[in-house]
Order: C-alpha cells, then structure tokens, then sequence
C-alpha cells in the first residue's frame, strides 16, 4: 500500500524521526553545501493517469505513454516529493535532480520524456485522468501541468537511468513562491504516439531503484534583489495594478493581512487598481472588502480611489468573493456581466478618461476548475467587451496558460501584454522568475485589443513582493503595466 506524503504522514511517523531521516546534516554551517535525497515512502508518492476508459481509475504505478488525446492508451506518471519537511524554508537550493529507472519498456529505442511541474495538488490514492482529489476535478483533464523543466530521451534499455533537472521548481517549492512547499512533477510522453512508446518505471515502494530527488542546498538565504518598481506618473501615463490578493491577504506564511497588499499598493503608485479574490461579509473578512481596501488606500495615498464592487457569481450586493477596481481616474460609467456557465463567474468595468481618451477596463476571474467552462467563459468576455468602445484593456486571473484555448481565444483580438514586452525588451520580473510567473505559472494577464488607437506598452512588471525571508502577502505575485496614452 502506497503511504501518503502529507502533514497527517508526518504525525503518524513523528515530525522527530521524519526530521532525523531529512535533515541529519542540518548542524553544518549554512554557507556548507548539505545534499538531501528523498526516495522511500515516507518522501514521495505517486501514481499513474490514464486516459479513455481509465479515466476514473487510480493507477498504482508509474508509467508513461503517447496516445491520442481521449484513448486508453495515454499515460503521465505524477510523483510528489515532501520538500516541505525534507528541505528547510527558505534553503539556498543550489541543485535539485530527479532520477527515475525503466523497469520494464516496449519496443521504441527512445522516447522524449518531458517533466512538468503540477500546479495544484493531489492525492495519490484518489488521483485519475478526471479527478485531482475525492470529488474535485483537474482544471485541465490529465494533470494541471505547468512549466516544462526538462526533457529527457528515455531508451527502452530495463535499469536505465534518466535524470531531469528541476532545480527552478524546487527552489520555488521552498522558497514559499508556490504556497504548498511539495515538489509536484509529471512525466509526459512528448513524441507521436505509436503502440511501441511505453515505458513503466520503478516506484518508491520497490526495493532498488527508487525514483529520487536529489536537492543540494546551502542554507538560507536571502531573495535576490527584486527589479525597481517604476513609480512615476503623469498625465499621459496610465499604471495599472492587477493583484489577486488571495482571500482578502492571505499571506504565503498563512497571515491575512491586508494591510500588506495595501502598502505595495501604495508603493508602486499605480493610477488603477484591479484586485481579484477581494472578500466581503464571511469566513475571511466580516465587513465590506471593497471599502476596505478603498480605506487602506486613501489612508496611505492621501487621494480619493473611485470604486467598483464586481461579486464573483453576479449576485452583486451579496456576501462573498469578489473582483475590486479602484481608481484614481473619476468613474465615467461602471458595468458588470455574469457568464453563462461554469462555476458562476462575472466580469466588471470601469470607463475612464486619460489624456482627453477614452479607456474602457474589465477585471474578471475565470473559473478555476473547468477548462471547457474557461474556454465559453473566454469567447463570451471576447464577444461582451465588443459592445464597449476602444481603447480597451482585459485583466484579471484566468486560471488558464497563454497557449490554452481560453487564452488563444483572447490573443486573437487583444494583444497579451507580457508577450508584447518581451519582444520589445520591457519585460520585468525577478531574477529567479524569468517566465514572468505570476502563481505557479503565468495565470494574470493584461490585454489590450488590436484595434486600440492610443495606447503604447511602456512596460510590463511582475512585482517581487518578497520579504527577507521570502513571504509573500499573497500567493500570486501583481503585475503592473505602464501605457501611454497618446
């Protein structure tokens, strides 16, 4: 039987030997390079998702194959390795290596095995093609799969060996960067699917040749510096913040505190202010979300913020979460729309006026857990924002990746900002986060449409929120783009 990596796992066998087998070098000095291997059962599970008819069926293996999109055939194999007890937080991870073995293989000589990163969590004897955990789907059926790390060619030699660097995902892991602290990974077939590209691996609960993350590390140590904020405005400049601030502010150290969204806020000096995950009268903030933050803002600022309240299922006066836009600008017309279906899901805006031009901004929040629900959700927002004039700006959290359908749809009338400032050279983010990361991937955009006349992309920031000790006052980090208004 598979053991679960999990903090439940840690109370079972005791955080004091769970801590002995992980960390019996953690006494070295922290400029000392201390090398970690996590293998057995207590430090990894896993599990096999299987296309087709297996849709459903919890996989105790690990395998991979290419298949069709919808056959029995396609195979990922998932491991998730307990870096938040085995590596301490906020360790300088210099190195980290997954290592796998063939265990048995058909007849390809070769296969390119790429390694994702898993964006959200799972559990290993619940995990199928569908379903992430007991009654809650993937986003995307197969896995949320995130950044490729590496890619690896894989022979169908048995007691091969094959090694992925995933340094940059295990560094985010334990810097905090991911909220949960686990190093999730998926193994993808990426060539043609043909009946000769399988391959089984050997698994934690067999007695050699354990699938292993091997992680170096140097101690702690500091974020690297993040990139100057831009804080100049004028007339002819519109700043825009967007900032999902995770129920309110809720912290990557699990601290709810609004007051440190608000004083990022305040120090980037944006002229707008888009918040996604703003709540109101429940579980995370008894009053008036919008109003707070307007408070917070005016309070730090000295200036009057403009408002819209924009509730997350279009019951627009009720409790619960909600989208905010707050600006400097005065409201000429506000509106809101709630989308046909999915998870109910709205989308709101503000016209205002910069420079003697009119400038239309939606903030919306796509449904987390249906990629078919995103994808309406995308042409109904395409098909809405139409009926409003140019120039026009779309932001927001779209649970979704630039290549997806949902986003392809978007790009094909409005330009994706962060695209558009990594050809020009504007691009800005954090050392460590060079793919412009806004979560676990790049899931908050800014668009503006094709057909605008006034509008120039100065820049596009992913602000580092980091503190010293790499907490972060939400799990996304905001983005800030900067425009000309001419």
């Amino acid at each position: 039987m598979r053991r679960r990596v999990s903090r439940q796992c840690a109370s079972v066998f005791g955080r004091p030997m769970i801590a002995a087998i992980f960390l019996a070098t953690s006494a070295v000095a922290a400029s000392a390079q201390t090398t970690v291997s996590l293998a057995d059962q207590t430090q990894v599970v896993f599990a096999t998702v299987r296309s087709g008819s297996y849709a459903n069926t919890n996989i105790p293996g690990l395998e991979t194959r290419a298949a069709d999109s919808g056959s029995s055939y396609l195979r990922r194999a998932m491991l998730k390795f307990n870096t938040e007890d085995g590596i301490p937080a906020g360790a300088n991870v210099t190195s980290a290596t997954l290592t796998v073995t063939v265990k048995q293989a058909s007849a390809d000589a070769t296969r390119r095995i790429g390694a994702y990163q898993v964006t959200t969590s799972w559990d290993e004897n619940v995990v199928t093609w569908n379903t992430r955990k007991s009654g809650v789907s993937w986003g995307a059926a197969g896995g949320d799969l995130g950044t490729r790390l590496a890619v690896a060619n894989v022979s169908n030699v048995v007691g091969s060996k094959v090694t992925f660097d995933v340094t940059s995902l295990v560094k985010s892991a334990v810097s905090g960067q991911l909220g949960s602290r686990y190093t999730r990974i998926a193994l993808v077939d990426l060539d043609e699917s043909t009946n000769e590209s399988w391959r089984m691996y050997y698994t934690p609960v067999d007695s050699s040749n354990r699938p292993t993350l091997k992680v170096i590390y140097g101690g702690s140590a500091p974020p690297p510096p993040p990139p100057s904020v831009d804080t100049k405005s004028d007339g002819s400049t519109l700043r825009i913040l967007e900032y999902n601030v995770h129920h309110n502010g809720l912290g990557t150290d699990g601290v709810n505190n609004p007051n440190r969204v608000a004083d990022w806020v305040a120090k980037i000096n944006a002229d707008v202010v888009t918040l996604v995950e703003v709540e109101s009268w429940n579980s995370y903030y008894s009053g008036d979300g919008v109003a707070l933050y307007k408070k917070l803002l005016e309070a730090r600022t000295g200036v009057t913020w403009h408002t819209l309240d924009i509730q997350k299922y279009g019951d627009w006066s009720s409790p619960g979460q909600r989208n905010a836009i707050l600006s400097k600008y005065p409201l000429i017309s506000t509106y809101r729309h709630e989308f046909s279906t999915g998870d109910p899901r709205t989308v709101g805006g503000v016209t205002i006026s910069v420079n003697g031009r009119t400038i239309n901004l939606m903030s919306t929040h796509f449904d987390w857990q249906s990629a078919s629900s995103r994808n309406t959700q995308a042409r109904e927002l395409v098909s809405y924002a139409t009926g409003f004039s140019e120039d026009r700006i779309l932001t927001g959290d779209f649970n979704d990746q630039a290549d997806k359908t949902s986003m392809q749809t978007i790009i094909s009338s409005y330009h994706d900002a962060w695209a558009d400032a990594v050809k020009a050279g504007t691009q800005k983010s954090a050392t460590d986060n060079p793919n412009g990361n806004t979560r676990n991937s790049r899931i908050d955009f800014f668009f503006y449409s094709r057909g605008e006349a006034h509008l120039t992309l100065k820049s596009l920031q992913v602000v580092d929120t980091r503190d010293g000790n790499g907490v972060m006052p939400s799990d996304h980090r905001p983005l800030l783009a900067v425009f000309s208004v001419n």
